[in-house]
């Protein structure tokens, strides 16, 4: 496994990057409501990507056709925009995004309530987001990789929520996913040490109830087996001898 280290000032090309997907994020926003097609979400984002003179990270990576990931409600991941899957009041939204920009990528995910959503799935989200922060506390120079997954792992299980297993966050810079591969479950104090330099794509992906997912047959979106809610945050983090930063903040 080869960690890339990132000069001071690639990590300054990735902070435009990453600051470009923001906006990116922040233009589509407004428009996640009820009554709102996950395909108008992703019309807002390319329009966005292509006005910041950005590339969309994900349409055609692997052969996948779209700028955004869209995953409702039991959906964890790689759900794909569709002018029939229409947002309504109680869902919840994960948007998944990232962009190129002078060759450097950046990745982030949030997940929206629409409208006003059941206790138990705002904890859901809560808790998930949390995670992802208590996770970036410990991007720091000399700690674990262990440190980084220990933390998401225990905040979620203590809640009763399920860790997915099947997919993780990862290294990040000139390609989308680099080594090494980021798990949000692991033991604190074990993996490869953390360097200044280091860029990683950090993203718990959580479900109200057990940590099992299966693919569907059009071969991208996962879902919950149990069809539980699934929530997803995700920040491109840069490791520094300051401390973390995060560059899609």
């Amino acid at each position: 496994m080869a960690i890339m280290i990132k000069s001071p000032a690639e990590i300054e090309k990735m902070r435009i990057s990453g600051k470009a997907l923001r906006q990116v994020h922040n233009a589509i926003a407004p428009h996640v409501v009820p009554g709102a097609s996950t395909m108008d979400l992703e019309r807002v984002a390319v329009a966005k990507i292509a006005e910041l003179r950005a590339l969309p990270a994900f349409k055609g990576y692997h052969g996948y056709p779209f700028a955004l990931c869209t995953s409702v409600n039991n959906e964890v991941v790689h759900g794909m925009p569709n002018v029939k899957r229409i947002l309504k009041e109680g869902d919840i939204l994960s948007i998944d995004c990232g962009v190129i920009i002078d060759g450097y990528y950046s990745d982030a995910a949030v997940t929206y309530p629409i409208g006003k959503v059941s206790p138990a799935t705002e904890k859901l989200l809560k808790v998930t987001q949390a995670s992802l922060e208590a996770a970036i506390q410990k991007c720091l120079v000399g700690g674990r990789l262990g440190d980084i997954s220990a933390a998401v792992q225990d905040i979620c299980e203590a809640q009763g929520f399920g860790v997915v297993r099947d997919f993780v966050g990862h290294g990040i810079g000139k390609a989308m996913h680099e080594d090494p591969q980021v798990p949000n479950f692991g033991s604190a104090g074990k993996g490869p040490r953390l360097k200044a330099g280091m860029v990683l794509a950090i993203e718990p992906m959580i479900n109200a109830g057990g940590p099992e997912v299966r693919v569907l047959a059009d071969g991208w979106t996962a879902v919950t087996v149990d069809g539980s809610y699934s929530a997803h945050f995700e920040h491109t983090v840069a490791i520094t001898k300051d401390g973390p930063q995060v560059l899609t903040r």
